[in-house]
């Protein structure tokens, strides 16, 4: 009985069906939604598998911002105090009223402004020391997820470990390239940054290099967008992986910056209730948010955008290739329909 039980909730019913051919979506908004519905279910059970892959990226990020909260707080206020000793003196004052020894309360030490600044440049790059290894690891199961939810994205059937497990296997070595330079670029950004920064304040030129690196992680983070998909989808090179993606995301350059962006809309949902409400009710909510599906409804949204730009600048240009999997096609009967509405009676 648990076998079974394990097994439907991994692997689902096969011949299930989910969308009639009659009730087949004409748009891919309307695509989009109902297969968001249908699969919801479904993209949680994966997240918890999608989840595992992420845990020392998560384990990294806890620390970096654990670490960045100390020295905030323990950073000079302006008149020699932090918000550590504010707090201290509150809890001395608490001890006298009750009767107690005001002299047993710690009071931490406090930093600096260019001590604290220093502090918070070493944390930020230890976090993404740290960060390379940790992220590295998670190309496999990026692809796997990525192959999942393409299938799922345009209506078709896809077990989740059965296909995902076939999809780590048949692609992990490009998929550990691709998160492995995403994990590397970030500290060779911070670090360029930084050095040319520091040249600039001399060099009014170093500004031009400067500003080229930090172009180079914006064109890497939008293209991105297309290698895990088109990795999952394609035989091809590195090369021409590569040079395919940056070529899409250049073609849909708008679309592509609101994707990237639209992943960031729950942290920054978070930093605003953390900023107005209260930081732990923040704290709860986004680690929730990506416990319970977070992680599977990002790459679910993506594919949903590839899928539609793969139809319009590849597979429409691939002799036998199938597009618009998942949207109702036309047929004559709709066409002579649409025209005898139109035409004006006589």
């Amino acid at each position: 009985m648990f076998k079974q039980l394990m097994n439907n909730y991994y692997y689902g019913k096969a011949g299930k069906g989910d969308l009639t051919p009659d009730d087949l979506p004409s748009n891919r908004w309307q695509l989009f939604w109902e297969t968001l519905r249908v699969r919801f279910s479904a993209l949680v059970r994966l997240n918890v598998m999608y989840l595992v892959a992420f845990i020392p990226v998560l384990i990294v990020l806890g620390l970096g911002v654990s670490g960045t909260m100390n020295i905030l707080n323990s950073t000079d206020l302006g008149d020699g105090e932090s918000a550590y000793t504010m707090q201290a003196a509150l809890q001395a004052e608490s001890t006298a009223e009750q009767g107690g020894d005001p002299a047993t309360v710690t009071v931490p030490a406090v930093m600096s402004a260019a001590a604290s600044r220093d502090a918070l440049y070493s944390i930020l790059f230890m976090s993404l020391l740290l960060f390379i290894p940790a992220f590295a690891i998670t190309g496999p199961a990026t692809a796997g997820v990525s192959y999942v939810v393409r299938n799922w994205a345009r209506d078709e059937h896809a077990f989740i470990w059965s296909d995902f497990k076939d999809a780590v296997k048949e692609n992990w070595k490009q998929s550990i390239v691709i998160s492995l330079i995403t994990s590397v670029l970030p500290i060779i950004v911070y670090m360029c940054w930084r050095f040319y920064g520091e040249l600039a304040n001399t060099n009014v030129i170093m500004i031009v290099p400067q500003i080229l690196v930090m172009m180079l992680g914006l064109v890497w983070a939008i293209s991105v967008t297309f290698m895990h998909p088109m990795i999952v989808g394609y035989r091809l090179t590195l090369k021409d992986l590569l040079r395919n993606s940056m070529l899409l995301a250049v073609a849909r350059l708008p679309q592509s910056v609101g994707i990237r962006l639209l992943h960031c809309v729950p942290v920054l949902i978070a930093l605003a209730v953390a900023f107005f409400i209260n930081p732990a009710w923040a704290i709860l909510g986004i680690v929730l948010y990506y416990i319970l599906i977070g992680f599977s409804l990002s790459r679910f949204v993506t594919a949903s955008f590839t899928n539609a730009v793969f139809d319009r600048y590849i597979n429409s240009h691939i002799e036998g290739a199938k597009v618009n999997r998942g949207l109702r096609e036309e047929t004559d009967d709709d066409d002579e329909e649409e025209i005898s509405v139109e035409m004006p009676r006589e």
